[in-house]
């Protein structure tokens, strides 16, 4: 059943209030009146009206001034008004019209026309609201972040806001009808999961709820992972039938949710390792250190010792990654002649020799989009890996600079290490994945260097890749860095 309309009637005399209250009784409105003109000031503010109907002859504040003040306020100047006049000259007409009166009724007032006038007015009223309303919500879905669709009984989508347009890989802007079925669409991109969940479809599935309907799009050598929750809801009432389909972009919360999971496998290894051999040291050494031989309390301390040592690297493994975002955000670039020096120093901390470095003159005096700490961060994490996965921890690494497409340059980092199975570089940079198949904590680190080198890249529009070499065995890292305009960058 639809709210009744309210209608503000302010007029002074009690008799012409009397008569409107006898002539509108019973026609299905809100009656409420209010005796004077601030008296109807007042009260406009509280209820909001549908309609005032207002009189113009009023002692103190007469009408055209409640009128004027009426459209002067943000939430009542929309709001129909019906001013009633017993003058019937052109003057009083055109100052009501100035002051914001939407219509005129004589006194003595005809009675049909004045119901005529009122259904009229509320009714127009009512279709600006719903046009208003309409032009809101078209813009609030328009810029929505999440995909919005309607879609007939049979499937083919008879609306799509911009996001699911570019969801589904149609014309962004296109005015076009989209003449294929939604799921026809979705299939040439994603893949349903589970798939029990769209036998259904668009229904759901008995005992199943609906959020637990995706389209995943697999990850590939130009795009990462991507996932989309489908939510559905049937449209009531609609004589075409038809659902509205929403799609929600939730491949920042699963990546999340993966990275926990690995988080909570490698803690219960790498963290708990070094712990369990700290404490069962600590607790020999408080129980029996006074009986047992010097030499094997050095023994004892020195593992503690180590463990600590590991347990305090770990954890500065997690912090690095955690803040590596950090890192990209300064406006002091890498420049490619310092690359020679850079790898110097880093290759003496890691106690690395056997290191080559190969920069073209041509690109000597370019710099690249990652900030002078990220390339730093990324050098050394690339290195120590190299390090860490050779067989007698003594690579030889030979990195090579190259021109790569417009704008673009190629970093080659090569070592002489053990080659990876394809899963193992599907993996590579992913948090807390080290190629350990059982998790076994032997392999030092927390595997998060080479994704704390990932999420560096990506955050400057950087691309990289590892492989296998093909002359023998040994990994290739290579980064695809876009060159920066000397005009952004800034000099120590």
């Amino acid at each position: 059943m639809k709210p009744a309309n309210t209608i503000l009637i302010i007029d002074d005399q009690h008799s012409a209030r009397e008569t409107l209250k006898a002539v509108l009784t019973g026609q299905g409105y809100n009656l409420q009146f209010a005796v004077d003109g601030m008296d109807g000031l007042q009260k406009a503010a509280e209820l909001l009206p549908d309609l005032i109907i207002l009189d113009i002859m009023m002692p103190g504040m007469d009408g055209f001034e409640v009128c004027e003040r009426l459209r002067n306020d943000s939430l009542l100047a929309e709001v129909p008004i019906i001013m009633l006049t017993s003058l019937e000259d052109f003057d009083t007409r055109v100052r009501g019209l100035e002051s914001g009166a939407d219509d005129f009724v004589s006194k003595p007032f005809n009675r049909v026309e004045l119901l005529a006038r009122i259904r009229t007015i509320t009714r127009l009223n009512r279709y600006r609201r719903l046009l208003l309303e309409r032009t809101k919500f078209d813009w609030v879905v328009d810029q929505a972040k999440d995909g919005y669709l309607v879609v007939n009984d049979d499937d083919l989508i008879l609306y799509a806001n911009p996001q699911a347009r570019l969801y589904l890989g149609l014309p962004v802007n296109g005015d076009e009808p989209v003449t294929e079925a939604f799921l026809d669409l979705a299939r040439k991109q994603y893949r349903y999961e589970p798939q029990e969940a769209w036998l259904t479809w668009p229904e759901t599935p008995p005992g199943m709820p609906d959020s637990t309907r995706y389209l995943v799009r697999p990850e590939s050598s130009t795009a990462n992972v991507f996932w989309l929750r489908v939510d559905t809801l049937k449209l009531p009432a609609n004589p075409d039938g038809g659902w509205v389909i929403q799609l929600t972009d939730i491949t920042a919360q699963r990546i999340l949710e993966r990275d926990m999971r690995g988080f909570h496998m490698m803690v219960s290894h790498k963290l708990r390792t070094p712990l369990a051999g700290i404490l069962g040291g600590l607790r020999l050494l408080a129980q029996s250190g006074a009986t047992i031989p010097q030499d094997k309390v050095v023994t004892l301390s020195q593992m503690a010792l180590e463990n600590v040592e590991r347990l305090y690297h770990s954890l500065g493994d997690v912090l690095e990654y955690l803040n590596a975002p950090f890192a990209t955000r300064s406006r002091i670039k890498f420049n490619l002649g310092q690359l020679e020096t850079t790898i110097r120093e880093i290759s003496q901390n890691l106690g690395l020799e056997n290191v080559s470095v190969s920069v073209p003159d041509e690109v000597q005096n370019l710099y690249v989009s990652l900030s002078q700490r990220a390339a730093e961060l990324s050098l050394w994490e690339i290195l120590e890996n190299s390090t860490k996965f050779h067989p007698e921890q003594t690579p030889t690494v030979q990195i090579e600079v190259s021109n790569e497409a417009a704008g673009h340059i190629s970093l080659k980092i090569t070592d002489d290490g053990t080659g990876l199975s394809p899963e193992q570089l599907a993996q590579i940079w992913a948090p807390y994945y080290q190629g350990d198949k059982y998790a076994t904590g032997e392999i030092k680190g927390m595997g998060l260097g080479l994704a704390m080198v990932s999420t560096l890249m990506h955050e400057v529009g950087a691309e990289c890749r590892a492989y296998n070499r093909k002359d023998a065995p040994g990994l290739v890292i290579e980064l695809i860095l876009p060159v920066v305009h000397p005009n952004e960058v800034q000099m120590k």
